[in-house]
């Protein structure tokens, strides 16, 4: 599906990754986990249609339940006891409300992540920072890209090997640990060939030369200044509660957070807003289009 936000500037889209990643993993009131984890599931839905439904139902789920039990098994924290384990140790309310908590932190991490793979290209990295770190931005631009590359071309490698039948599936066990060495030879080999021309490549277009000149296609326009603006003002709003304790919120050792008022209730909104700026840019540019598609 065509996705409107990352036709926006590089700048608009760090800036916003960047923003709202920092507050995911930092703001832990339960409505904030809430708000984070919903958008961050819409949109990577939005980005990467029935692949991430099955991503985040067979992987996310299953990892924040297990996550969500492992804490209380370790932390034993909190003034609510609801019982005690076959060890002694108390199994607490806090615990088990930090383990959800934190799990629910982590997935959505993991979720703003996933976005960001899929709208921070590698051009865009490097168009941001090849001036400023050009070695460095670079290096993290060919390792984001290894694992997505290094996969099509096992599968393609699998692929062929399959067909002559030494895939690691056949054959005895002996056999498939023979077929899966020469896998993964192939792929090392691969590697080692891709790298060299790599930087064959860097260096037949002047790569690292002094005075070197680059060629993009990104402009800031006005729409990028408006989405900035707006990225700005909200974010700004919902830092600024978070620095005057609207969002404040502790799991220990008993559980306890600021009296929910008008002013809580506006900043949160403004984190709800912040998180789904993405859909509303899409939902928007779809209403224009259709607008658009009627009048002709």
């Amino acid at each position: 599906m065509k996705d409107s936000f990352s036709e926006f500037h590089p700048i608009v889209n760090f800036a916003y990754f960047a923003l709202i990643i920092g507050c995911s993993m930092v703001f832990m009131h339960p409505v904030c986990l809430v708000i984070s984890i919903l958008f961050s599931f819409l949109y990577s839905i939005y980005l990467n249609g029935k692949r991430a439904i099955k991503f985040n139902l067979l992987y996310m789920i299953p990892i924040l339940i297990v996550t969500a039990l492992i804490n209380p098994a370790f932390n034993h924290e909190g003034i609510t006891i609801l019982d005690y384990l076959p060890s002694g140790n108390p199994l607490t309310l806090e615990s088990i409300t930090y383990g959800i908590a934190s799990a629910t932190m982590f997935i959505s991490v993991i979720c703003w992540f996933s976005c960001y793979n899929a709208i921070m290209t590698s051009d865009k990295f490097i168009y941001l920072f090849g001036r400023i770190i050009p070695a460095l931005s670079l290096v993290l631009s060919m390792v984001l890209r290894l694992v997505p590359k290094f996969k099509t071309q096992l599968a393609v490698v699998s692929s062929a090997q399959r067909c002559i039948g030494r895939d690691v599936f056949n054959g005895s066990i002996l056999a498939r640990i023979r077929n899966g060495t020469r896998i993964l030879s192939i792929m090392t080999t691969w590697m080692l060939e891709n790298a060299v021309e790599t930087a064959a490549s860097m260096r037949s277009r002047g790569y690292g030369l002094k005075r070197r000149t680059a060629f993009s296609l990104f402009r800031f326009e006005r729409r990028d200044r408006s989405a900035l603006l707006a990225i700005a003002t909200v974010g700004g709003y919902t830092l600024f509660g978070s620095y005057s304790n609207a969002m404040y919120f502790r799991y220990f050792p008993s559980m306890r957070g600021t009296e929910i008022s008008v002013y809580n209730a506006s900043v949160f909104l403004a984190y709800a807003l912040l998180c789904s700026i993405p859909l509303v840019i899409n939902v928007r540019e779809g209403i224009r289009w259709k607008y658009s598609q009627s009048n002709v």
